[in-house]
C-alpha cells in the first residue's frame, strides 16, 4: 500500500504497483494524459455498476451527486491552497478557459492578450471573440526570451483598454514557466481580468492561484492529477467572479424569482450534469495523491526526474533542448538532428515502448517526466535517443521482427 511514510524506494515501487500502465512502456506522456490509479478505477467502476443495478432516478441519487461534487471541490480547492466555494468542476480546461475568455463584457470589442505558445483550449475562445465580436487579439512571442524579456514584453502589449490577459502558467509547446504572477500584476494596474491555463502546472508544480495574481485558473483532471477524461477544475478569484456575473446577468437571470438568491450554477460557473462515476474517481485520484503519496514528494520527484532527462539527452551529440533550463516544470521538449519529430517518435516507440508525444508546431517531442518515472527508465529513453542522434532515417539499423507462425 502506498504510504507517504515510506522510505523514498518502497514508496515509487508501490506508486507503481498502485498505477498498472506504467508497466506497459515507459510511461512519458502525462501532459497529455496520465496513467490511471488502480484505486480510482476502482471507485468508478463501483458507483457506475451501483447506476447500473439501482438507478440514477431516485432524489436522493442527486443529493449524493451534489455531494460528491462537494467532495471533488474539496480535493482540488487543497491543492490550490484555497476555498471550496472558489473553485467549479467544469468539463476540462478548454471549457474552464471558455468561461474565463466571456467573462468580460465584449459587447463593445476590446483587447485580449496572449502568447504565440498557447494551447488550441485557450486560442479557441479567443478567435471566436475576434471574429464575432470585433476583439484585438495580440500576441506576445517567448521563444528565446527570459523572464524579464516577456514581462517587458507583456508590459509593451497590455494597453489601457485591455480587458483580458490569457496565458499559460505552463507552456505546453516547451514546457518553460511563464511568469504569471509578474504579468498579472501589470494586467490589474491597467484593469484586465488574468486568465491562466492551468492544464501543464496542477498536480505538477505547486500552484496557488491567489499568489500568481490569478483571475480565472483552468486545469484538467487527467492530466498531471491522474483524473478521468472530461474533468477538470476552474478557480474564480471574488472580482471575477463578480465581473462574470454582472456581464452573465445582461443575458439572462441566475435568481431564484422566489427568494433573490443566487443559483450555485452562478457561483461556481457549472451550467451541466456531470458524468457521476468521473466526478467520484476525480475526487479519489487527487485525494490518494494528496494522502497516501505526499504532494511534497510528487513536485519534488517530477521535478528531479524531469532535470535528469535533461541531463541525459543535452549531453548526447545531436539533440537539441527546447525547454529553457533556468524556467522548467516537467516538460522536456528536444529535437534529434537529422530526424523529423513523427519518424523519431515512431523509432522510439517501437524499440523501446516510448509513450511520448509530437509538437508538431515544433517538428519536437516531447516527454513528461513524474514521480513515477524511473532513472532506469530514463538511461533507456537516453540510450533509444543515442542510438537515433548516431543515424539518420535511413541509416538507422533495421529493428528486430518476430515471425508469427501458424
Amino acid at each position: 500500500m502506498v504510504s507517504p511514510y515510506l522510505p523514498d524506494a518502497e514508496r515509487l515501487d508501490a506508486v507503481r504497483q498502485a498505477l498498472p500502465a506504467t508497466s506497459a512502456g515507459i510511461y512519458l506522456n502525462t501532459g497529455t494524459a496520465g496513467p490511471i490509479p488502480a484505486e480510482m478505477g476502482a471507485a468508478m467502476a463501483e458507483y457506475a455498476d451501483r447506476e447500473l443495478t439501482v438507478g440514477r432516478g431516485h432524489p436522493d441519487s442527486f443529493a449524493d451527486l451534489m455531494d460528491r461534487l462537494d467532495e471533488a471541490r474539496g480535493t482540488m480547492a487543497a491543492l490550490l491552497a484555497s476555498d471550496p466555494d472558489r473553485v467549479a468542476v467544469v468539463k476540462g480546461t478548454h471549457h474552464g478557459m471558455n468561461v474565463a475568455s466571456f467573462a468580460p463584457d465584449w459587447r463593445k470589442g476590446g483587447v485580449a492578450v496572449t502568447t504565440t505558445e498557447e494551447h488550441p483550449a485557450a486560442l479557441g475562445p479567443l478567435f471566436v471573440l475576434r471574429d464575432q465580436w470585433g476583439v484585438d487579439v495580440r500576441f506576445v512571442g517567448l521563444e528565446g526570451l527570459d523572464d524579464d524579456s516577456i514581462v517587458a514584453a507583456f508590459d509593451a502589449a497590455i494597453a489601457d483598454d485591455t480587458s483580458l490577459v490569457s496565458v499559460s502558467h505552463v507552456s505546453w509547446m516547451t514546457g518553460r514557466v511563464v511568469p504569471v504572477a509578474r504579468i498579472a500584476a501589470i494586467a490589474h494596474e491597467r484593469g484586465a481580468l488574468v486568465a491562466i491555463d492551468g492544464a501543464q502546472a496542477a498536480g505538477a508544480i505547486p500552484v496557488v492561484p491567489d499568489a500568481l495574481g490569478a483571475d480565472f485558473y483552468a486545469f484538467a483532471g487527467q492530466k498531471w492529477l491522474l483524473g478521468p477524461e472530461g474533468l477538470g477544475g476552474l478557480w474564480a478569484s471574488p472580482r471575477a467572479t463578480a465581473e462574470a456575473r454582472q456581464v452573465l446577468a445582461g443575458y439572462t437571470s441566475f435568481e431564484d424569482p422566489a427568494t433573490g438568491r443566487l443559483w450555485p450554477t452562478a457561483r461556481r460557473f457549472e451550467y451541466d450534469m456531470v458524468h457521476r462515476p468521473s466526478v467520484v474517481g476525480l475526487a479519489r485520484s487527487i485525494g490518494w495523491m494528496s494522502m497516501f503519496i505526499g504532494l511534497d514528494w510528487i513536485y519534488a520527484r517530477g521535478r528531479a526526474m524531469a532535470v535528469r532527462a535533461v541531463d541525459l539527452l543535452g549531453a548526447i551529440p545531436g539533440v537539441t533542448i527546447l525547454t529553457p533550463t533556468d524556467a522548467m516544470a516537467t516538460l522536456v521538449t528536444f529535437r534529434i538532428e537529422g530526424w523529423p519529430a513523427a519518424d523519431a517518435f515512431e523509432e522510439l516507440s517501437a524499440r523501446i515502448f516510448l509513450i511520448a508525444r509530437t509538437i508538431p508546431p515544433l517538428d519536437a517531442l516531447r516527454i513528461s517526466p513524474a514521480f513515477f518515472t524511473t532513472e532506469a527508465e530514463l538511461d533507456a529513453l537516453a540510450e533509444g535517443v543515442e542510438l537515433l542522434a548516431r543515424h539518420r532515417p535511413d541509416t538507422l539499423p533495421s529493428r528486430r521482427t518476430l515471425s508469427i507462425l501458424g
